[in-house]
């Protein structure tokens, strides 16, 4: 994947339309080989305000093509010229006045267009898992980006934890590495066991759309029917202080699958910080998932996925995806 930027689109899903009033500037922005921090450098330049003053729902990576909206906090309500602002890199699609600022997570997902080249293993092979991942879903893995270069932030956590002091920005991306570390080693679990699309005594289930849950109640007709049309999911831990909502069965494998002693260090961390314990939908179905074959070796994929969810989740499920923006070459092994 991504052999050229162009090869992995991304298209924020908008939450909300702007409200044509306000101090803040929303601007709906492409990009090409610019990652959202360098992006907000950029635009702070622009209007010559502080990097705080700029907004975004999402962080977008380097390597691509992504369409995403940012706000500026300008009290005087005067924008500066928006062709200043226009490179080969970075384009104004839009702009609109708001009343606040653009939030973290205002978004309603995130629309991919990925292009997948080398493909080895034959159009039989990757039309039978892309059918089979668009009626049962996939495990919802937090993806390698969340981890940073070679998986180091966890590592990063564990220090962080034991004293190793870290600049505040740092602090809340190790936080984050350290929850999704644990919730995946739950979820290896229950795919291990082959539960992670179905229940166990105890379950929390999650509202598909949502971040409400519900439950630990009796299995009934009604819940299966529920959990068959993707209505609701199994659920696993995003670790913080407090009870697990789990029970039974279901809270047994959690625990078990956070054993051990990095884990350990994992969670006493996360509850001395006062996160609070939360959960998370163990599997994740891409809505409007279509294919089509540029060549016999050529395979664009499109869907679309709610907010923190990643389309290197989805790729995960179709064999060996090498990532060219990293490795210099490119190919999807189906096998």
């Amino acid at each position: 994947m991504r052999s050229t930027p162009e090869d992995f689109r991304v298209d924020e899903l908008d939450a909300f339309e702007a409200s044509g009033s306000g101090e803040h500037l929303l601007l709906t922005i492409q990009k090409r080989g610019m990652n959202t921090a360098f992006a907000v450098k950029c635009i702070a330049q622009w209007a010559g305000v502080a990097e705080s003053a700029i907004g975004q729902a999402g962080m977008k990576d380097r390597h691509a093509v992504t369409v995403q909206r940012f706000s500026v906090w300008l009290p005087k309500k005067v924008a500066p010229d928006i062709a200043a602002l226009q490179s080969d890199e970075l384009r104004v699609l839009g702009h609109a006045w708001h009343s606040r600022k653009l939030p973290r997570g205002a978004l309603a997902g995130n629309r991919f267009r990925l292009v997948l080249r080398g493909v080895d293993g034959g159009r039989d092979v990757a039309d039978a898992r892309l059918q089979q991942i668009a009626m049962q879903g996939v495990p919802n893995y937090f993806g390698e980006q969340r981890f940073g270069r070679g998986g180091g932030n966890v590592a990063k956590a564990v220090a962080m934890f034991a004293g190793h002091r870290v600049r505040r920005e740092e602090r809340s991306m190790l936080l984050s590495a350290a929850r999704s570390e644990l919730f995946n080693r739950v979820l290896d679990a229950r795919v291990a066991e082959g539960t992670w699309s179905a229940a166990l005594e105890g379950e929390v289930w999650m509202l598909d759309g949502s971040r409400s849950v519900f439950g630990p109640e009796p299995m009934t007709a009604d819940l299966q029917a529920r959990l068959d049309a993707f209505d609701i999911h199994p659920s696993g831990p995003l670790w913080g202080e407090g009870e697990l909502r789990s029970t039974g069965d279901a809270m047994a494998c959690e625990l078990r699958a956070l054993e051990g002693d990095t884990a350990m260090r994992l969670r006493t961390g996360l509850e001395q910080a006062g996160l609070k314990q939360e959960r998370r939908a163990l599997r994740l179905r891409p809505d409007a998932l279509e294919w089509e074959w540029l060549s016999d070796d050529a395979l664009v994929l499109t869907f679309a996925l709610p907010p923190g969810c990643y389309a290197t989740t989805v790729l995960r499920e179709l064999g060996e995806i090498v990532d060219a923006a990293n490795a210099g070459a490119g190919s999807a092994s189906l096998e």
